[in-house]
């Protein structure tokens, strides 16, 4: 160690420029990324598909010479969707597993707050997370934090606003909200507010489930004795369609809108043969059985079987392209550094990925803006 720094001190005295070094989880051979999310729990669908799709997608890459001749590896960490298990797994990520760069979070609040707590502060650069929160969409001027966190899907707000644009266009004024009481769901009924709010218009009742919960009684007390016209769901599968059979119990049947976190296929599958009318649910990415995008072709030549194809891993294989993507703008001379990770990232303006665009400059994380709404049909499939 006190000759190293005596050759830098050599070098810095004779004017030398200093050699840049790679950060951790660079070798000559590889880089290492790191990832939490839930594999455990009433919520290990999401994180299992996520991690699988990027995984095929880093096996392919590496395939091909992985990155300027150095394989992708990734260090997969199980939060079960609990904040605290979420922050300290990142702290273990970076400190101990000793990771370049973090992928494919999961969830508002365990993202803001590892942001906010860890790898903000540690400068390590996160790419995607499954998450529309405003808490993770900060101007990078207020929150420094913030310069860290490149998101890939829209926000809840963009979501939130095409929801109720559609329901007001067919109708609708009498509109509740059934949401998780935690950052995922408290930023969504902040976006079905303000979206309301443009219409003069304002919830005729608002319901909460906990976090991992399916307790939903109280919920259904409080959004059935308004016999709302829709309800607009900012809930995970499991609880919304625990509310779902519930207020079909008491005799309720409103059309019903859930945001692209509910997770589509999970929530059709536990559904079962209650085939609510005309459930609506907004995506943030295209739709993933069909052929018309290059971007989505891509995605099924990788998963190979069309049972496979979800919403969920098309989102992750969006954010595995999206990292790659900035991995491979670093110059291949260049010893890759986390903030020239940083650098290429910024450049990518309306990088198009074949039907699905990404947009980051040095002020702004906001990746996409791309929503669509999809419907659940009668014969139980979901249509666009």
């Amino acid at each position: 160690m006190k000759l190293v720094s005596r050759i830098f001190m050599a070098l810095a005295f004779l004017g030398l420029a200093l050699p840049v070094l790679a950060d951790p989880g660079v070798s000559d051979t590889t880089i290492t990324l790191g990832m939490s999310a839930p594999l455990s729990g009433p919520n290990a669908a999401y994180g299992l598909d996520m991690r699988q799709t990027i995984e095929t997608y880093f096996d392919s890459v590496n395939k091909r010479g992985g990155v300027h001749g150095r394989k992708l590896e990734l260090e997969v960490l199980d939060d079960g969707y609990e904040t605290d298990r979420a922050v300290a797994n990142t702290k273990t990520l970076i400190e101990e597993k000793q990771v370049f760069a973090l992928i494919g979070f999961y969830g508002s609040s365990p993202t803001t707050e590892a942001m906010n707590k860890v790898f903000g502060p540690a400068r390590v650069p996160l790419v995607g997370t499954i998450s529309g929160a405003g808490s993770l969409r900060e101007p990078l001027s207020t929150n420094p934090n913030a310069r860290y966190m490149f998101n890939v899907r829209t926000s809840y707000a963009d979501e939130t606003a095409v929801i109720v644009k559609h329901l007001v266009g067919v109708g609708i004024s009498r509109i509740a909200v059934f949401y998780q009481n935690d950052g995922f769901g408290k930023s969504g009924l902040d976006g079905v507010n303000a979206a309301l709010s443009e219409y003069q218009l304002k919830p005729v009742a608002v319901g909460t489930v906990e976090r991992n919960s399916v307790d939903v009684t109280k919920a259904v007390d409080v959004i059935a004795k308004t016999h709302a016209q829709a309800v607009i769901m900012v809930t995970l599968y499991k609880p919304t369609a625990a509310f779902i059979r519930a207020m079909k119990k008491v005799g309720e049947n409103p059309m019903y809108m859930a945001l692209s976190p509910v997770g589509t296929e999970q929530l059709v599958h536990e559904l079962g043969d209650i085939n609510p009318r005309g459930l609506g649910i907004s995506q943030v990415v295209p739709y993933p059985w069909s052929a018309s995008l290059a971007v989505v072709r891509e995605y099924q030549k990788l998963v190979a079987k069309p049972a496979q194809y979800s919403y969920y891993g098309l989102e992750a294989y969006l954010t595995a392209r999206t990292m790659v993507e900035g991995l491979n703008r670093i110059p291949p001379g260049a010893p890759p550094t986390r903030e020239r990770l940083i650098t290429a990232l910024e450049s990518l303006n309306a990088k198009d990925f074949g039907g699905f665009k990404i947009s980051y400059s040095p002020t702004s994380r906001s990746g996409s803006s791309f929503v669509e709404l999809t419907v659940l049909a009668a014969d139980g499939k979901l249509h666009k």
